[in-house]
Order: structure tokens, then sequence, then C-alpha cells
């Protein structure tokens, strides 16, 4: 007997460890503001997306995939998250080079 899941259920299951994942960076307090911003800004992308994908399909019968502007926008919110997380990231490795060395 095989399995099968569709992609839009493994998608939806898919948001429970990521969830797990920003609950833990959150609060290990480790994580740079801007670069936990920008994880977060994934979910706005994912939540952007999903209306966008249901109006590509009622309005033009097409996955988002083959309506350029819709997905266009909608993955506008994917790369400022990512640009967000790398900034985030490199800001705080530019601070630490910065910093003073410490003898061990």
């Amino acid at each position: 007997m095989m399995f099968h899941i569709s992609k839009e259920a493994l998608f939806a299951l898919s948001l429970f460890p990521y969830l797990g994942f920003l609950w833990f960076l959150t609060r290990s307090g480790q994580t740079p503001r801007l670069a936990l911003i920008g994880f977060y800004m994934t979910l706005v992308f994912v939540g952007v997306t999903i209306p966008a994908g249901i109006y590509a399909k009622i309005a033009y019968e097409k996955s988002l995939a083959d309506v350029d502007w819709l997905h266009g926008g909608a993955e506008f919110f994917l790369t400022l998250a990512n640009i967000l997380v790398v900034v985030g990231f490199r800001r705080a490795v530019m601070e630490i080079e910065r910093s003073p060395k410490q003898k061990i």
C-alpha cells in the first residue's frame, strides 16, 4: 500500500517544523534581530502566497507560477525576507570582527 500526500497538505504540514524553528530561534536570544525579522518575514511570504495562488486559480484558471504579476508580487516578500536574514547576520559578523579580541 502506497501512502500519497498532496503537495498542499505537505506545504501545510511543513509550517509546523518551521514554527518550531522560529520558536527556538527566538527563545535562544542569540539570533541577530534583523535576521530574526527576516525569518519571520518568511511567514508573511507564505501568508501572501496562499491567497495569491487562490486568486490566480479563480481569476485566471492558472497556477500562481503562470501569472507573472501575482507570482512576482508574492516572491517579493521572500526576497525581502532573504535580504533581511543576510543583512542581519552580516551585521552581526561585522560587529564581532570589530570587537576587541579576547585572550583565552
